[in-house]
Parts: C-alpha cells; sequence; structure tokens
C-alpha cells in the first residue's frame, strides 16, 4: 500500500505537487480537496476574460478535475472543503457543499489553500456589490454583469498587479474607469520613480487615477455606488472591484497548531513542512524567506508556488530537494506599457538598513537604427563594497521581460554588476543592441563603483536649495524648449569645453541631459578641467520630470 496525500487547494502550489508525485510514485494515493468548482485555474489570466482578450473561459482552466483524474489517477473532490485538520491522528475534517461531513485519514498532508483578497471594514461595504477577483467564479460573476449590465462607470480600490489589469481590461470594454490607491504610487514592488513613468502613461489612457487617498465609505444610491474618499472628494461607479491585496489563509493552519510567523503566513522549513513534520504548506499561504534580504517575506507569486508543490512532491517521495527562498521577480502588463521588478527594491533596503547604490540607464529596447525601437527604463539597485545585485525594475513598452529575466537570473545566482556586463545575449537588429540594456545598466553601475561618475537621485536634489548649488542643463536647445528644471543654466554638451569660465568652482554642480548619457560625458568633461563638486542627475530629464512634476 502506497502514500496516502492529502491536498489542500487544488490550484498552481496544490495541483504541480499533486501531478509530480504521482510521476514519482505510482502507489501513491493521492486526493485533492478544493471547496470551490475548480482547480488549477489560470489565476492571472482572470482580468484579460472580462476585455474578451482571452475569448475562451476553457482556455483559463489549466486542467480540470476530470482529466486529472483519468491522466494522473488523482482523486479530486470539488465543492470540498476541509474544515479542521488533527494532527494527532493524522485527519482532518471535509465538508461537502451539500452539507456531508467526514474524516479522512493521511500519511502527508499538503495545504495550499492560498490567500483570500482582502474586504476591510469599511462603512457602507456590506450594502454594496464590491467584488474581488480571485477565481474563476469571480470572474464569471464580473464578466457576466459588465456584459448584461453594461456599466458606464467602474471604480478599481487598489492600484497593486491585480488592480490595474482590471482597470485596463473595463477600459477595453468602454467603462469609464477610476482607480484608488492609498499610497502614492501604483504597483508596490516599482520605486516611486519607476512607478511615476506608468502614473503618467495611465492618465494618458484616460483612466482617472487618484493616489493618496482612501475609501472612506460606501453608499448605495438606485443602481449606482457612492464612493466618498478621506479627502471627502465623491466618486460614482456603477461597478465596484476591491483589488487591495491579499491576505493568507491560515485559519485551518492557526486552529491546528501550526506555527504561524510574524508577518501572518504559514511558517515552513526549507523542504516546506510545517511544525508538524507530516503537514507541508506551499503557494501564497506560506512565509518565504527572500533571498537577497535573508528576510521572511509575503510574496503570493504563480511561478514560486507552482515551484514549492514540485519540491514537496519530491521530499514525499524520498528525495532531498529544498526551496532556498523567492525573490519576487513579478511583470504586469499595463495599458501600452509594462513593468517589472525583481530581487529588494529601495523602499525595502532602506527600511531594513542595508546600504544601496543606484543606477538608472534608458535605452532602447533594440537598435535605434532598425524600425519600432522604444524606450525601455531599468534601475538596478547594487551593493557598492562589492557589485553584487539586490534589485531592478523596468519599464517600456517592449523587450522589458527578457531584461528583467536577465537580472533576475543573476541575482539568483548571488552575480554582481560585472556579471551582468559580461552576459553574452543574443543580438540582431530586431531584437537588441551590440551592447543590451542589460549589459548597459552593468556598465552605469561599473562606473559608480569606480568613482567615474558621481550621481544624484532625482529625490536628493529636489531636497537642495537652488541658490547653493548650479545646475546645467546640457541638451539642445529644442529638447530644453519643451521643459527644464527652473533655474537651471543651459549649456549644450557641444559647448561645454569652451564656457567653462562661466562655472563656480566654489558651489556644488550638477549636470542633466534627457536621459543621462551627456550628462556623464559633461561630468568627465568637469572633473577633468578641475571642477571637484560635481554630481550627474541619474536617469536625467525622463526620470526626473515624471517623479518630480508628474
Amino acid at each position: 500500500m502506497g502514500k496516502k496525500v492529502l491536498i489542500v487547494g487544488g490550484v498552481a502550489g496544490g495541483a504541480s505537487a499533486a501531478a509530480r508525485l504521482r510521476r514519482l510514485d505510482e502507489e501513491a494515493e493521492i486526493i485533492i480537496f478544493e471547496r470551490g468548482e475548480h482547480i488549477s485555474y489560470a489565476n492571472c489570466g482572470l482580468p484579460y476574460y472580462v476585455s474578451g482578450v482571452i475569448n475562451e473561459r476553457d482556455a483559463l482552466l489549466v486542467s480540470k478535475p476530470e482529466a486529472m483524474r483519468s491522466r494522473f489517477l488523482i482523486d479530486v473532490r470539488i465543492f470540498s472543503e476541509v474544515t479542521r485538520i488533527f494532527p494527532e491522528e493524522k485527519a482532518v475534517e471535509v465538508q461537502e457543499s451539500n452539507g456531508k461531513v467526514y474524516r479522512e485519514s493521511y500519511d502527508h498532508l499538503i495545504l495550499s489553500p492560498g490567500a483570500a483578497p482582502l474586504r476591510p471594514p469599511i462603512p457602507g461595504i456590506d450594502d454594496i456589490e464590491a467584488l474581488v477577483v480571485r477565481n474563476v467564479t469571480d470572474i464569471d460573476r464580473i464578466k457576466r454583469y459588465v456584459d448584461e449590465q453594461q456599466p458606464q462607470t467602474a471604480a478599481v480600490v487598489g492600484g497593486g498587479f491585480i488592480g490595474l489589469e482590471m482597470a485596463e481590461n473595463l477600459h477595453a470594454r468602454g467603462v469609464s474607469t477610476t482607480i484608488i490607491e492609498m499610497s502614492n504610487q501604483v504597483m508596490a514592488p516599482l520605486d516611486f520613480e519607476m512607478a511615476a513613468i506608468l502614473h503618467e502613461h495611465i492618465f494618458n489612457k484616460g483612466v482617472n487615477l487618484i493616489l493618496e487617498d482612501g475609501v472612506k465609505s460606501f453608499v448605495k444610491k438606485d443602481n449606482t455606488t457612492i464612493i466618498t474618499l478621506q479627502s471627502g472628494e465623491e466618486i460614482e461607479a456603477d461597478l465596484v472591484i476591491m483589488a487591495i491585496g491579499v491576505k493568507p489563509e491560515i485559519k485551518l493552519a492557526k486552529e491546528a497548531g501550526l506555527t504561524i510567523g510574524d508577518l501572518g503566513g504559514i511558517k515552513v522549513n526549507e523542504r516546506l513542512q510545517t511544525s508538524d513534520p507530516n503537514i507541508y504548506a506551499v503557494g501564497d499561504v506560506i512565509e518565504v524567506k527572500h533571498i537577497v534580504t535573508g528576510q521572511a517575506a509575503l510574496l503570493p507569486l504563480a511561478g514560486p508556488a507552482n515551484k514549492q508543490g514540485r519540491i514537496v512532491a519530491d521530499v514525499i517521495a524520498g528525495r532531498d530537494s529544498q526551496y532556498k527562498g523567492t525573490q519576487g521577480t513579478a511583470i504586469a502588463k499595463v495599458f501600452d506599457l509594462v513593468a517589472a521588478a525583481t530581487g529588494a527594491n529601495e523602499k525595502m533596503l532602506t527600511k531594513l538598513g542595508i546600504p544601496f547604490e543606484v543606477a538608472i540607464n534608458h535605452s532602447n529596447s533594440h537598435a535605434g537604427y532598425y524600425p519600432g525601437a522604444t524606450r525601455i527604463s531599468i534601475k538596478l539597485i547594487f551593493d557598492r563594497s562589492n557589485g553584487r545585485i539586490l534589485g531592478a525594475q523596468a519599464v517600456g513598452a517592449q523587450g522589458v521581460d527578457k531584461r528583467i529575466d536577465d537580472i533576475a537570473g543573476v541575482i539568483r545566482h548571488q552575480g554582481t554588476v560585472y556579471d551582468l556586463q559580461e552576459l553574452e545575449l543574443a543580438y540582431a537588429p530586431p531584437f537588441s543592441s551590440a551592447k543590451d540594456p542589460a549589459n548597459m545598466i552593468g556598465y552605469v553601475a561599473e562606473n559608480i563603483i569606480n568613482g567615474d561618475v558621481r550621481m544624484i537621485q532625482w529625490h536628493e536634489l529636489t531636497k537642495l536649495k537652488a541658490q547653493d548649488l548650479c545646475i546645467i542643463d546640457v541638451r539642445d536647445e529644442e529638447e530644453r524648449r519643451a521643459k527644464f528644471i527652473p533655474g537651471s543654466l543651459h549649456i549644450p554638451i557641444n559647448d561645454l569645453r569652451s564656457r567653462l569660465a562661466e562655472l563656480p568652482k566654489d558651489k556644488d554642480i550638477v549636470v542633466y541631459c534627457e536621459i543621462g548619457l551627456r550628462g556623464y560625458l559633461a561630468y568627465r568633461i568637469l572633473t577633468q578641467h578641475g571642477f571637484t563638486r560635481v554630481k550627474n542627475l541619474s536617469g536625467g530629464w525622463v526620470t526626473y520630470y515624471p517623479a518630480v512634476f508628474g
């Protein structure tokens, strides 16, 4: 008789564990309990079904219960909720949707219940239909509402991944959409100046983006909802989507006496065992080790969840497999732009007191002389003492995915900016440049480490008084005519050597251009002509403008 393995939750980690375990052990008895109707569905694709980008509903269902049964001989029990765990007896209590309750014993138990959308106790929230996006049933409800009621207006509360994707897809259906975000930026994994690029783009797309304002109350009025914000502003919406984040579903584990971490997720070891060695946990419900900071983290991502499911299956099958941690690599489409991040961001490192340096570069997505090249902005965060890469963010219309993945691979192996320079990446004009943007950001970082340039970040410059420094704009006349930093002196880069006498040697000098390259050239010219108090504005005007004036 083989091992008996029960799995609570049949999405992502749970389904991956079941399929992998069957491949390793033909004799094991494997039972999946799913309280909903669907297993192994494409959570991340749900918003795109609303707009019709994903046309077929069945495309969202990666694997159906009958397929798991026939191909893998797995007993899939839908509409079956595990309501209690009895660790001493190695058994669980199951309640079916028809009310039937029974017990099932196990040799090994895998918890993969995921995380539930947050529903804060905002006055009036129980009086309105505030929809969430978690599963296929949720998205069916939203799509049915949009198809049948044809709402004119919608409010999405929350500017994270799901919130932005829902706003985009509602907008694509012709629904006038407002995004309400309590923070000063969308997409928390990004630092502010990178998110600011998205803010400008969202506004330009005709979506109303409200930042630094939360919901105070909801009031139902006929077929619409009046949303009163903390500022007193009122928004009227036919449809309300709540997308303010998720919370690990730890109720089962907590009641069973399993150890819960400080962040509110189930605590597990490298083999993904809980405090009870016969009970494992995977996916959004667990606390993971962040591979950059070494700290516990909650990182609800599909890729890590699937990897964790595979590792648990290996361990149960007797293989020595370990989960080494998560780095938080994530990506999202935001209308015509793509935003991605990996590793630690500046906010996280500052909070933990970990020293870092920042390099920002704006490159073409492929060779500029080949048609269709667009700008890709990359921010690299690294340790100046040894060059180790701590994190990266990228925003652009194309090529963001492969650059963030290049850098993610280097971070995973504790690589440095020098490793990034040395990556030999595929090049042809339609795809990249001979010096790929991923290589280029490595070169920029090396210049900072070597002292070839001293940088000043946009937020540092905003704190300085104009009378205490000299700001030099080295762009061309046409570029400056559009917009410039108030109080800056205009000296185009080609004229700089002939106008050195105009510059003070007793003041700090900040040079800037459009994206940072000519600023770097200006820095090298000035420092080699006896100016010792010079800094280059990181990322140039392209970073400064949306962050300060956006």
